[in-house]
């Protein structure tokens, strides 16, 4: 895959279709690798007549990894936050999103579709707040403004967030013993209503794993979100076309982030997925694409 340089980092990529069609830049969620978004989904968006690009966001990856900000002390970030004082990470989503646009500006894209998920969401909206005429549309999928007093994980979700396997699963050799385990974290993501086979799953974590291993860049990014402000006032401004899609049955991000999301941005659509979690499995991919691709062809004839 190929490599750019921008912002100060080293961006990994990958694209599929044709570069002179709209590009729609995929924006991948906490932790989570380019190879995140299944292929069959980009091939798909790149059926439908776009320039797709996915890639490696800071700290996971083949992207540059900020190994010299160290390991942080989450729970002492934690402890500052419950107490009322401010958080200081060592990068943060808007640098985040600054990434983005050094990667558009690296392939000569003037403007793009944004597509993010999860923590991928929040990045695109700062996007779409900060650099509005780089923005074709925007779509937040299973994300949130940040607003105070929105439902938090479920203590499961929560648990599963944090829970860090023994350090011995790294070694080469324990490599099956981490996929188990990771396996068994991300079930507790699964749509219920979009179940994902075990061996696809096992697949797409193997695949991770041998790609590119970066733990404590995770627990880096984790502070960058739990930093983040309140992005309420600034998604009032957006006049992006914007499509907002959220599970009914996501324990990480409740759907009443979804349905805030899309109140706060002037003319949203919200686009609520019964037995949808969070996570993309084959099942949730299809209902994603059902949306997501007269979305983007209604701004293209706009």
């Amino acid at each position: 895959m190929p490599r750019i340089a921008a912002n100060d980092i080293d961006i990994e990529y990958d694209t599929f279709g044709q570069p002179d069609r709209p590009a729609v830049l995929l924006i991948m969620g906490l932790g989570m690798q380019l190879v995140a978004w299944p292929e069959d989904f980009c091939r798909a968006l790149a059926d439908a007549g776009f320039y797709v690009i996915r890639y490696d966001n800071r700290d996971v990856g083949l992207s540059t990894h900020m190994h010299h900000h160290g390991r942080p002390r989450l729970s002492w970030h934690m402890f500052r936050r419950a107490i009322g004082l401010p958080l200081r990470p060592r990068y943060t989503l808007d640098d985040m999103a600054a990434d983005a646009i050094g990667l558009l500006d690296a392939l000569q894209l003037r403007q793009a579709h944004l597509v993010g998920v999860s923590m991928g969401g929040m990045i695109a909206q700062i996007i779409a707040t900060r650099w509005p005429e780089r923005v074709l549309t925007l779509a937040s999928i299973m994300s949130t403004s940040g607003a105070p007093g929105l439902p938090g994980p479920t203590p499961q979700a929560q648990t599963a967030l944090l829970r860090r396997p023994p350090r011995a699963y790294y070694r080469p050799e324990r490599r099956d013993d981490l996929v188990r385990f990771l396996q068994d974290t991300f079930h507790m993501l699964n749509s219920p209503g979009f179940p994902i086979d075990a061996t696809l799953q096992r697949q797409r974590i193997r695949q991770g794993l041998d790609r590119a291993l970066n733990p404590v860049g995770t627990l880096r990014q984790i502070l960058a979100v739990a930093a983040a402000p309140d992005r309420s006032a600034a998604l009032a401004g957006i006049r992006t076309p914007t499509l907002v899609v959220h599970g009914l049955d996501d324990p990480l991000l409740p759907v009443a982030c979804g349905r805030d999301t899309a109140a706060k941005i002037p003319a949203a659509r919200l686009v609520e997925v019964p037995g949808m979690a969070h996570d993309l499995s084959p099942g949730v991919c299809e209902q994603l694409l059902r949306h997501l691709v007269p979305h983007l062809r209604q701004a293209r004839a706009a």
